[in-house]
C-alpha cells in the first residue's frame, strides 16, 4: 500500500488498485490476448477472464513511495514480442502513474504463452 499526504490527509492506495489499472491497461494494449496464470494442477499457464486478470499482476512497493509491477501475459500467436512488450511497459507506466501520482520504477513483462484467434 503507497500513502500520499498533504495538509489536508492522507490517502492510502491499496494494492489491489495497482493490480487491477496495470491488469486492464496491460490487456488494452495491441497483440495481448490477456493476463496469464499458471495452474497449480498441470502447470499450464491459462487466460484470466476478465473479473480475475490481478491474479497475474505482482505489485512491489519500494520505500521511496515507489512500485514495480510484474505482468504475466498472454499474446496472440505471430506479434512481434519486443513491440508488444515495449508497448505495455509504456502504456502501464503512464496509466498507473497517471491515475495514482505514483512513481513507477520498473515494469517487467513475462510473455507466458501464445494463442491464435
Amino acid at each position: 500500500m503507497v500513502r500520499q499526504k498533504n495538509e489536508n490527509g492522507s490517502v492510502n492506495v491499496s494494492t489491489s488498485v495497482y493490480t487491477d489499472i496495470a491488469g486492464t491497461a496491460a490487456s488494452n494494449c495491441f497483440g495481448v490476448k490477456g493476463m496469464a496464470a499458471r495452474s497449480v494442477t498441470d502447470g499450464v499457464y491459462h487466460l484470466l477472464r476478465k473479473e480475475s486478470m490481478s491474479k497475474g499482476v505482482r505489485v512491489e512497493f519500494h520505500e521511496d513511495d515507489s512500485i514495480s509491477i510484474d505482468l504475466h501475459i498472454i499474446v496472440d500467436n505471430g506479434v512481434n514480442l519486443t513491440a508488444v512488450g515495449n508497448s505495455i511497459i509504456s502504456e502501464v507506466r503512464y496509466v498507473v502513474n497517471k491515475c495514482t501520482d505514483t512513481e513507477v520504477r520498473a515494469v517487467n513483462v513475462f510473455i507466458d504463452s501464445m494463442m491464435n484467434g
